[in-house]
C-alpha cells in the first residue's frame, strides 16, 4: 500500500497493486470503462456453458477482495463475482475483466482520511431487491464515516428472500444500524481511555 500524509491529510491507495495486477492479466492497455459492473448485466449460475479456468478465476477474485480494502467503489461488484468461485463460466470471467477495466480508469483512487470540524458519525445504505436471478434475494450495501471520513463499507447478499423492496431496505438499514452502534461504543471508549491517559 502507498501512504501519503500531510499534516491534513492521509491517502491511502494500491496504485502498484492494481498496476501489478493488470500486467499480470494482460489488461495494461485495455480500454478503460466508466463503471465496475454493467448494470444491465444479471450474473447467474453456470449451467451448461463451457467453464473457465476454476484456478485462475479464484485467484484473481481473490485479489479484487484484498484490493477493497482501498477501493469500496468496487465492493458491490466484486461481491457479485465472489458468489460463483466454485463454478465459474465464461460470463462471471467477463465481469472480473469489467472490474479490471474499470480499475484502468483511475490507479490513483483510493482512501482519503482528513482533519475536518466534522464530529458527527453518520451511516448510509441500500439494498439491491431480488438483484439475484437465481434465487430472488437482494444485495445490501451500507457504508460509515466517522468525523467526514469513509472508515468502513460493505456490500453482501441478504440471507433470506424480502418480499418487497421495503422489507431489503429495512434489513440494510439494520446491518447498518448495528454498525453504527458498533462504531459508537468504539468512539465513546476510545474517548474515556483518552480522559483517563490525560489525568
Amino acid at each position: 500500500m502507498e501512504v501519503a500524509r500531510s499534516s491534513e491529510e492521509i491517502s491511502v491507495s494500491q496504485r502498484k497493486y492494481v498496476l501489478d495486477l493488470l500486467q499480470e492479466t494482460g489488461m495494461s492497455g485495455c480500454r478503460p470503462v466508466e463503471t465496475p459492473m454493467d448494470p444491465n448485466t444479471k450474473l447467474k449460475p453456470r449451467t451448461e456453458e463451457k467453464p473457465v479456468d476454476k484456478g485462475q478465476y479464484q485467484r484473481l477474485v481473490g485479489r479484487l477482495i484484498y484490493l477493497t480494502h482501498t477501493r469500496p467503489n468496487i465492493s458491490f461488484a466484486v461481491s457479485h463475482v465472489s458468489q460463483f468461485l466454485n463454478n465459474p463460466s465464461k460470463d462471471h470471467m467477463e465481469a472480473v475483466t469489467r472490474i479490471l477495466m474499470y480499475l484502468k480508469k483511475d490507479l490513483r483512487k483510493g482512501l482519503l482520511f482528513k482533519k475536518t470540524a466534522n464530529r458527527l458519525l453518520e451511516i448510509y445504505t441500500d439494498a439491491d431487491w431480488a438483484g439475484s436471478p437465481s434465487d430472488r434475494k437482494s444485495t445490501s450495501g451500507y457504508c460509515s464515516y466517522v468525523w467526514g471520513n469513509l472508515v468502513t463499507w460493505r456490500s453482501k447478499k441478504q440471507p433470506v428472500v424480502a418480499h418487497s423492496s421495503a422489507e431489503a431496505e429495512f434489513r440494510a438499514l439494520a446491518q447498518g444500524i448495528c454498525e453504527g452502534i458498533w462504531l459508537k461504543r468504539l468512539l465513546d471508549n476510545s474517548e474515556l481511555a483518552s480522559q483517563d491517559q490525560s489525568r
